[in-house]
């Protein structure tokens, strides 16, 4: 893989590890309890809040999968390892890395 290449998949990468943490840094207290005083809310904006929470954890634990697809990529880079198909052991095409800096197959497995 041309060293180019290799850089700017790099800074892609952290380019992406970089907006998963601003993200968590502002969605952090959406994933906080629900209050259930009822003299507070009603219960329609309770069970609003309570969907509202879920999205959000279910969000957190999204960015978190992708953090470590991204610390693994870069662990990769760093190792000598990444851009090799964990399935074959082939190369994997440049084309994709450049679309998806994660993948760990090549086209060909992933199919």
């Amino acid at each position: 893989m041309k060293a180019g290449a290799v850089e700017q998949i790099k800074q892609q990468l952290l380019e992406l590890k970089s907006e998963l943490q601003a993200q968590d840094e502002v969605y952090r207290d959406s994933g906080n309890t629900v209050e259930l005083d009822q003299t507070r809310v009603g219960r329609i904006s309770r069970m609003d809040a309570i969907q509202a929470q879920q999205m959000a954890l279910e969000s957190a634990r999204r960015r978190q999968h992708q953090m470590k697809k991204i610390e693994g990529a870069l662990h990769r880079l760093e190792s000598g390892e990444y851009g090799y198909c964990f399935a074959c052991g082939e190369k994997i095409a440049l084309q994709r890395l450049a679309a998806e800096p994660t993948a760990t197959r090549c086209i060909e497995c992933v199919e």
